[in-house]
């Protein structure tokens, strides 16, 4: 079943409301994915009332994937009790070209996220991504060297988090983490 919510917080009450209603529409192999639009737009932080609220939508819930966004650009990746948690995905496409101000955060390399997720358990089996770059308002694969950056950016915000992603040879990025 899909829905939309409005949140006013991340409070244990929102919490407490999500698994309720998880509760009542929920059905046996059921993927669960939670799109929450929150934090600021530019800059790397996660705050801990974000990934406090993450956790718990998977340990109470059982949301497979918490696909977070609103940022500009790809965020830290988490993987908890084996599930995703995307805190920011960044914009697949957006009108910001020409905005000067951010420039360090390369909002114009986006990334396409391929989850592999285990319809038994709701587990994640694997997180491919593709880096990719929008030029005139059209996606285009990032170069070699915008693809590094972004490699090197990711591995730097995740690091916290036990993720990390390699280069495979077709241009991928995968994703591996300490596995629960």
């Amino acid at each position: 079943m899909a829905g939309v919510n409005l949140l006013t917080d991340l409070s244990e009450s929102s919490i407490a409301g999500i698994v309720e209603q998880m509760a009542r529409v929920r059905r046996p192999g059921d993927v669960v994915i939670a799109s929450i639009h929150w934090g600021a737009n530019w800059g790397n932080d996660v705050p801990e009332e974000q990934a406090r609220f993450a956790r718990a939508l998977i340990d109470r819930a059982a949301v497979s994937i918490v696909h977070g966004h609103s940022s500009h650009h790809a965020k830290a990746i988490e993987i908890h009790c084996n599930r995703l948690i995307l805190y920011g995905c960044g914009d697949f496409l957006n009108d910001y070209e020409g905005i000067r101000g951010y420039e360090e955060f390369r909002d114009d390399l986006p990334l396409m996220y391929f989850a592999d997720v285990d319809p038994a358990n709701g587990e994640l089996v694997a997180l491919a991504m593709v880096a990719l770059q929008i030029r005139r308002f059209q996606l285009v694969r990032a170069s070699q060297a915008d693809t590094d950056w972004l490699l090197r950016q990711f591995n730097q915000v995740s690091r916290a988090f036990g993720s990390r992603l390699d280069l495979k040879p077709d241009g991928r990025f995968a994703l591996s983490w300490r596995r629960d």
